[in-house]
């Protein structure tokens, strides 16, 4: 791993990051470096205190070793994909260099991929450029429909609300709602949904249903109207004209 001196000048804009590894050495040569250009970490030395810290606090940008304690980096991965409220971006840092471990990883949810061992400046680079990408593509708020119909879905803060009242939505229920308003005025199929949502994991018919059944209860049940309207044979759709 090169040690170069860390760049002079702060960034333009103050990142938290996330460092899940379990060699104490690296996290510190990732801190030194990263700490006096304004970037604020947090470190997790195995892979369940990792997940934990993640679910609970917000983080620009995880940097992801795939070997560790208790639960490895792909399984971690796979995890935060499955249960976090937003799209976290994520850096895996391993000694694994094969093509297998990269699709491995890419499968599992990385955004990017960096082999030990490494330089500290191309982690930084990478780092920002995650988080800067990420940053521009969730300062978004998708607002569709009128009156009683009117959604707003702020990406970056996982705000909902209908007709100025506040609705919250669990990850998955937010997923799918994000994913109709994306997708209005096409309606989506059930297995598209789960394609998009689940990747090459699918979960079962009951499970989704479950998950639309939540999103209905929170969106269409305070209100006379709803706007989750189900179109047979085809999918659902957003009812909000």
């Amino acid at each position: 791993m090169s040690q170069s001196k860390a760049p002079n000048a702060e960034t333009d804009l103050q990142f938290k990051i996330l460092v899940i590894e379990d060699n104490q050495e690296i996290s510190s040569n990732i801190a030194e470096y990263f700490e006096p250009i304004g970037m604020i970490m947090d470190f997790a030395y195995d892979g369940e205190q990792g997940v934990d810290l993640a679910l609970n606090h917000y983080y620009d940008c995880i940097i992801l070793d795939i070997m560790l304690p208790k639960m490895d980096g792909l399984a971690v991965c796979k995890l935060l994909r499955e249960q976090a409220n937003r799209h976290i971006p994520i850096i895996m840092l391993t000694a694994r260099d094969a093509l297998d471990d990269k699709l491995g990883g890419f499968s599992s949810g990385a955004d990017d991929y960096l082999t030990k061992p490494f330089a500290l400046e191309e982690l930084l680079v990478r780092c920002l450029a995650l988080a800067k990408r990420h940053l521009l593509h969730s300062e978004r708020t998708l607002k569709l429909g009128e009156d009683s119909k009117l959604i707003s879905l702020n990406l970056q803060t996982q705000q909902v609300s209908r007709a100025g009242q506040t609705i919250v939505l669990q990850p998955i229920p937010f997923k799918i709602l994000q994913l109709l308003m994306e997708h209005h005025p096409r309606p989506l199929s059930r297995s598209e949904i789960s394609d998009k949502i689940w990747g090459d994991e699918p979960t079962d018919s009951d499970a989704l249903r479950s998950h639309v059944y939540q999103l209905r209860k929170s969106i269409d049940k305070p209100f006379d109207e709803s706007v989750i309207k189900t179109i047979h044979s085809v999918g659902l759709a957003l009812d909000i004209e």
